[in-house]
């Protein structure tokens, strides 16, 4: 009985062992692509910061209140929302924040009798809402831990002529933002129609002082470049939410691995200790039975002690 328990602790412990390995094994990996993914944000915050101050400064100009994307949309009906989850699960409760976000603003936008569709980037979240059957106009699946441009520029093609034609009234982004390895956050905001006085600050952003304005002067005219200008910037911010994203990603699923791994570990000692007491008892019993069979032993040799002896050893006696 014992023997078999212990068999099966020790089939346990090894199996408990070979998911420790792969844990951290990915552990390592998602801390090596930590950095990767660093990098790769910090050479694009400088450009999106930059290229956000020249939109808003276009922003400002009388020929921007013409351009599609600046228009006053007065009654909202129709609203797309752009979310970026993961391709790969793993990664703790990352996916589960974007999509919880996503279900609370489409539930918002019902209750309020808009019609929504989903734009989305990343195997999870797209199979979880077509599994829900929630409407999808265009989804991105494997690009989530190496984003590159062509993908963000992809998704702009997709969503912006619907807007300038006015099948949509409104475009939001959802995606997590990377502050640092053990702190990201869930950002949702509007992407279009873009809002003159919020289209540089975006996140992050000082607004400056109407004292601090610089005045430009635009060669060629505001609205030509706002048409070549927007496109860029549109797809600079996706991009970066995706970069964004991939680097949270990583960070989450570092954690996640890191804790399974902890968490193994604690499940072999106390696998072991379990073990080690199945065979301590198990020693203990067949101690104890052997004490029992000599006991028993010395019993019946006590009882044939009051019989007649003979000894076995005793030299044979030859008679006269």
């Amino acid at each position: 009985m014992a023997g078999g328990q212990e068999r099966v602790l020790r089939r346990r412990i090894r199996s408990v062992e070979s998911t420790k390995k792969i844990t951290r094994a990915m552990e390592l990996i998602a801390a090596s692509r930590i950095a990767r993914a660093q990098a790769a944000i910090n050479a694009a915050r400088p450009y999106v910061a930059k290229i956000r101050e020249v939109v808003g400064h276009l922003a400002e100009s009388p020929e921007a209140v013409n351009h599609p994307l600046f228009r006053d949309v007065s009654s909202t009906e129709r609203v797309a929302i752009v979310f970026v989850t993961a391709d790969r699960g793993l990664a703790g409760g990352y996916n589960a924040n974007i999509i919880r976000t996503v279900e609370r603003m489409v539930r918002d936008h019902r209750a309020a009798g808009r019609e929504v569709q989903l734009v989305g980037l990343g195997r999870k979240g797209v199979n979880y809402f077509r599994f829900r059957r929630h409407p999808i106009l265009y989804s991105v699946i494997g690009v989530s831990e190496r984003p590159t441009y062509e993908d963000a520029r992809k998704v702009v093609s997709e969503v912006i002529p619907p807007f300038e034609a006015g099948e949509l009234d409104q475009i939001q982004l959802v995606y997590t933002r990377f502050i640092s390895v053990g702190s990201q956050e869930v950002i949702a905001r509007q992407l279009v129609p873009l809002v003159p006085e919020a289209a540089p600050g975006g996140e992050g952003a000082a607004s400056a002082s109407a004292g601090d304005k610089t005045v430009y002067e635009f060669e060629p005219e505001p609205e030509e470049i706002l048409d070549r200008l927007i496109p860029s910037w549109l797809e600079a911010e996706v991009l970066t939410a995706m970069l964004e994203a991939a680097a949270s990603e990583q960070a989450a699923r570092q954690r996640a691995m890191k804790a399974a791994t902890d968490n193994a570990d604690e499940l072999i000692k106390t696998l072991r200790r379990i073990m080690n007491r199945a065979r301590q008892d198990a020693i203990t019993t067949e101690i104890m039975e052997i004490v029992s069979g000599a006991e028993a032993l010395r019993q019946n040799r006590g009882d044939d002690d009051q019989g007649p002896q003979h000894d076995t050893f005793a030299p044979i006696q030859e008679s006269a």
